[in-house]
């Protein structure tokens, strides 16, 4: 039997999510399309053949399944609706706003696929009082390609990967002494630096950073930060969430201010300390292993790069399986609206038809 599924995005950053997941839809020889209710003239995503332009088009194609690395979904498309995450649980906030934000349960989705044990955990916390949904845990697409882990290339030269976050009172892209901290390390020659940022950071601070560019610094406008991750020995980062993923490697990370003094993570609040916490960090201290390995091991314990055959069999056996222990989904009319407005539905005479449950 064959299947359709719809890759469902809001932003550049979610189509490395889907792309291992597209691979292996393509593999079992089921048709899959993307679209993506945001971020319509990303060039990533035009490159593609099999995009849907618009909401028509998604409600015609009439998909099987509908993954979703967005926080919400239409309910008037078909299919099931199955969250696959557009990021880690991140440990940037407080513990308790933090959770709230990932685990917070919109009434859109009919099955979870998740990460790991600390969000398959997290999940199952809210499912009796939400039981609409089911759990499987299956790790995360995003990652498949970072395994098998390979050992990297020493060089004399070690390499520093920075990656920054979009909020402005977290991120290090604005701080203008850390700026000048890199670029006079970068022209000792000491270290050779890659950077990335966020995409929704503005056009006029990436130009800053890229204005480094030089024999020991390169700056890359990029989403597919994996390549980089094998590149690099250690990270500089804020509290991004690319730093869950660099630490799957079980690679050393700096951090600049970060509000946690996570056990597996070296945290200065001084640029005057960031080179010597980069030496600490490349000597990969065992204590500092063994923090990140009980971390990742909780985070995905995952490494065989199978995420996304692991969702992919998920979706299609939850797509048959009897669902009468689940109850209704609530009625969301406010959600449903803004969405319905976001995407222009009340336009679509043909489509015009009231809310469903």
């Amino acid at each position: 039997m064959g299947y359709k599924f719809l890759i469902y995005i809001s932003y550049s950053y979610a189509i490395p999510i889907g792309n291992p997941l597209e691979q292996e839809i393509l593999k079992r020889g089921y048709e899959v399309k993307w679209f993506s209710d945001l971020d319509k003239n990303n060039p990533d995503l035009n490159l593609k053949e099999n995009v849907l332009n618009d909401i028509t088009e998604v409600i015609n194609y009439l998909p099987d399944i509908v993954l979703a690395a967005t926080d919400d979904v239409p309910d008037f498309i078909s299919g099931i609706k199955v969250q696959i995450f557009h990021g880690f649980l991140s440990f940037k906030r407080p513990e308790k706003n933090n959770g709230e934000a990932h685990f917070r349960i919109r009434g859109f989705f009919d099955l979870y696929c998740t990460q790991g044990p600390s969000s398959t955990n997290g999940f199952k916390l809210q499912q009796p009082k939400h039981p609409h949904f089911d759990i499987v845990e299956t790790g995360w697409s995003k990652v498949d390609p970072l395994f098998p882990l390979t050992e990297k290339n020493h060089s004399k030269t070690p390499t520093i990967l920075i990656a920054t976050t979009f909020t402005k009172r977290l991120s290090l892209a604005y701080n203008n002494d850390i700026f000048n901290e890199i670029k006079q390390l970068s022209r000792q020659g000491n270290y050779n630096f890659l950077m990335v940022m966020h995409p929704k950071l503005p056009e006029e601070l990436k130009l800053k950073w890229q204005s480094l560019n030089g024999e020991n610094f390169t700056f890359f406008d990029t989403t597919n930060l994996i390549p980089l991750f094998k590149k690099s020995d250690i990270m500089f980062a804020d509290t991004t969430s690319a730093i869950q993923e660099f630490l799957l490697q079980k690679k050393p990370v700096v951090t600049f201010n970060h509000t946690f003094n996570h056990n597996y993570l070296i945290n200065v609040t001084e640029t005057n300390a960031i080179e010597s916490a980069f030496k600490k960090a490349l000597t990969a201290p065992n204590s500092l292993i063994e923090n990140i390995e009980d971390f990742i091991n909780n985070l995905h314990p995952y490494f065989d790069g199978k995420s996304s055959e692991r969702v992919i069999t998920a979706t299609i056996d939850f797509l048959h399986k009897n669902k009468n222990h689940l109850k209704k989904k609530p009625l969301n009319l406010i959600r449903k609206y803004k969405i319905r407005k976001r995407l222009n539905f009340f336009t679509l005479k043909s489509y015009n038809r009231p809310f469903t449950k």
